[in-house]
């Protein structure tokens, strides 16, 4: 588990990663550099570094944010009930640092049915072949 207190978190975010990871805020649709990314490779969270997301599983759903029908394993995040603005969804969340993502919606493609609906920002990508080099980086 990654724990950090707001003050260190806006040390290392950008002030939009900050409104999202931190606050649960969401960036404009079709705004973020990853919707467009269709390269092999592995998405992690951008405020900790675990990876969440293979390219494998991404999808073009229209909505303006990167889709997934599929988490690379099921302890990678958290889902918790959210309320607000008077809707009634899923929040994803990262299992070790708590950061918001975005959100699971129950309209995705086969063999899932799930859309894992998530912010650009909340988001970094590590090109295939590179993620090992990465994380060794990273340690």
């Amino acid at each position: 588990m990654v724990e950090k207190s707001e003050d260190e978190w806006k040390k290392v975010l950008t002030p939009e990663q900050y409104h999202v990871l931190r606050q649960k805020g969401t960036e404009r649709p079709f705004s973020g550099n990853l919707y467009y990314n269709k390269e092999k490779g592995v998405y992690t969270c951008a405020a900790c570094g675990q990876e969440l997301f293979s390219s494998g599983t991404k999808f073009e759903s229209g909505t303006g944010w990167p889709s997934f029908y599929d988490v690379i394993s099921s302890d990678k995040v958290r889902l918790k009930e959210d309320t607000s603005y008077f809707m009634n969804r899923i929040e994803v969340v990262c299992s070790r640092c708590g950061s918001h993502l975005g959100h699971l919606f129950e309209d995705g493609p086969a063999p899932t049915g799930k859309r894992y609906c998530i912010n650009s920002v909340s988001l970094n990508f590590k090109k295939e072949g590179e993620e090992g080099k990465k994380n060794e980086e990273k340690e």
